[in-house]
């Protein structure tokens, strides 16, 4: 065979058939649309993570308690949690030792409407702290400010939340408004819970008090009841 002939058929030889000739820029083609997505995913993904703290500074939080929260990796749901605290008064340090308390739970923070409503009813923050602390402000936070706006102090929240806590028995929170309503004070009302006294000698003390206003009764006196 002449020797232009053998090379046109070396050539021939050497070239991929018409159909690998489509399937592979095909293939390149899929490939590199298939890395487009996945960065694009990616790019989506990391901006949905990065946390918006522009309500927090509109709420007047300082920039360098905002920068510790990022350290935090405080998610948005929780700065819109934080931003209702905020605005019900809470200060810096203790939204940013919140989130350090929901942490140390493993748990998102999610109390920020309760918390402004207990501190509009007059608790003060370290109530407030001291409550997360039990790990009680979530489940609690509604019946302690009902106690507040009746009239209790934020001692008096405390020990019932420590006791809950602890899953002791403890006075409800109708009868410890009742107790208050009553005249009790906050130290006979203090000694009950810390004794663990029943709803039933509470109902018994409250009733005896009222019924005594200008007649003989009873009142509670540590372990004994007195003559008045």
């Amino acid at each position: 065979m002449p020797a232009p002939l053998l090379a046109s058929a070396a050539t021939m030889e050497e070239m991929p058939p018409p159909l690998q000739l489509r399937v592979l820029p095909k293939r390149r083609f899929l490939l590199g649309l298939s890395l487009i997505l996945l960065f694009s995913l990616a790019a989506c993904k990391h901006a949905e993570q990065q946390p918006n703290t522009q309500a927090l500074d509109e709420a007047g939080m300082w920039s360098n308690s905002v920068s510790e929260l990022r350290t935090l990796n405080v998610s948005n749901a929780e700065i819109g949690e934080l931003t209702k605290a905020r605005q019900g008064g809470l200060s810096d340090p203790s939204c940013v030792e919140l989130i350090k308390l929901a942490r140390s739970h493993q748990q998102p923070f999610t109390g920020g409407q309760p918390i402004a409503d207990m501190l509009a009813a007059g608790s003060s923050e370290q109530t407030v702290l001291e409550l997360a602390r039990m790990g009680q402000l979530g489940l609690w936070a509604g019946q302690a400010q009902a106690l507040r706006l009746a009239g209790l102090s934020d001692k008096v929240i405390l020990a019932v939340a420590k006791r809950s806590s602890l899953g002791l028995l403890v006075l409800s929170g109708e009868t410890l408004g009742k107790l208050k309503n009553s005249g009790a004070s906050d130290a006979v009302i203090l000694d009950f819970i810390q004794k663990g006294i029943t709803e039933q000698r509470a109902s018994e003390y409250i009733a005896q008090r009222e019924h005594s206003s200008g007649r003989t009764g009873w009142v509670y006196q540590g372990r004994r009841r007195t003559r008045r």
